[in-house]
């Protein structure tokens, strides 16, 4: 990807908190992955790792910390690094980040506008400094405060509540009576509020809807990934609470509280009236079962399945889940089942045959 407006070396030396060794003149042109990079390119190394990929990289400019830089040039018999870039740091990473911030923050933001083609439903008040995009539909009743951003193709049903600087992505749909606070960022193919999964099984086998009265509400400073589904409340509200961060494909069923400051990877799947509690990390296509709670800072790793509430923090793996280490130890002896089994065969042989 091409990144504009990048600073000159040395403002992303302050930027990055770090100094400069090398070349001073270097005219950085991208950002790039290590192992891709090219000529005009500015990487990091945050790790030993990939100090593998600095002697096949085509990168003019790297930020690293000064144990990585003192390996490269000690490395260096012939000298062919001095036209590199290196800029210092304690945390290369951060760093990194840290310049990523700043380019992201200097990137013109769309407001201030509404395009002819949106469709504005009545008694809707939407702030001046708001960005509504093309094909936006909007139903009535509706506030969309300041400098929120809503990009072409999004459906806002009515009685909608949509925070000041938050940013709605193309082809995303709040069904009605959603609530959204300030500065949360939904992503692409989202939807929000959508009829829990509710049916009464009827004698004959058949299924009768149960409506779905309640609605969808959704914190501050909260990031849904694109695709991803929170659905509506039976009764209620379903609550994503502050700070939570949702990767794509995720889906949260009807009447669940997602903990603040929680964070789900990709394929996460959360049953009907489940509490989360606070600051939980879920790995990818985990799966939480109805009805259940789990504690604050609780950790479960990718692939696990919650039958049951978890009471007590910690990091757990495996379907049912289970205190990580002891998983592990299970794990373990699992695979050397086939030999446990052929010496309990030749065991029982043996006695057979005393």
């Amino acid at each position: 990807m091409k990144i504009t407006d990048i600073p000159n070396i040395e403002n992303i030396a302050k930027i990055c908190n770090g100094f400069i060794k090398g070349n001073i003149n270097l005219e950085i042109k991208n950002l790039n992955r290590i192992e891709y990079s090219v000529p005009g390119d500015l990487t990091f190394i945050s790790s030993p790792n990939y100090l593998k990929y600095f002697f096949k990289s085509q990168a003019d400019g790297f930020i690293l910390n000064q144990e990585t830089y003192d390996s490269i040039i000690n490395s260096d018999q012939s000298g062919k690094y001095t036209e590199k870039c290196f800029i210092i740091c304690a945390d290369p990473y951060k760093s990194f980040i840290l310049l990523l911030q700043y380019i992201n923050s200097n990137i013109p933001i769309l407001s201030s506008f509404i395009h002819p083609s949106a469709i504005i439903g009545q008694n809707t008040n939407i702030s001046s400094s708001a960005f509504i995009g093309p094909n936006v539909v909007i139903g009535d009743n509706c506030s969309i405060a300041d400098k929120s951003i809503i990009e072409a193709n999004c459906v806002i049903g009515n009685d909608c509540i949509i925070g000041s600087g938050t940013h709605i992505f193309p082809l995303v749909s709040l069904y009605y009576d959603t609530i959204i606070g300030t500065d949360t960022i939904i992503h692409s193919g989202a939807v929000i509020g959508a009829d829990g999964f509710s049916n009464i099984e009827n004698s004959d086998g058949s299924y009768q809807k149960i409506p779905q009265l309640g609605n969808v509400i959704i914190g501050n400073n909260v990031e849904i990934g694109a695709n991803t589904c929170i659905d509506r409340s039976l009764i209620g509200s379903t609550l994503i609470e502050d700070g939570v961060k949702l990767d794509n494909l995720i889906h949260i069923a009807h009447s669940c509280l997602i903990g603040e400051n929680s964070a789900f990877a990709a394929q996460v799947g959360v049953a009907g009236s489940v509490k989360i509690g606070k600051r939980n990390r879920l790995g990818g296509q985990v799966g939480l079962a109805g009805h259940l709670d789990t504690a604050d800072d609780v950790i479960i790793m990718a692939q696990s399945g919650v039958a049951k509430s978890v009471e007590n923090k910690g990091i757990y793996f495996g379907s049912p889940i289970k205190d990580r280490m002891r998983a592990f130890k299970i794990e373990a002896v699992i695979r050397q089942l086939p030999e446990l089994f052929n010496d309990i065969k030749d065991l029982k042989n043996k006695i057979l045959n005393s």
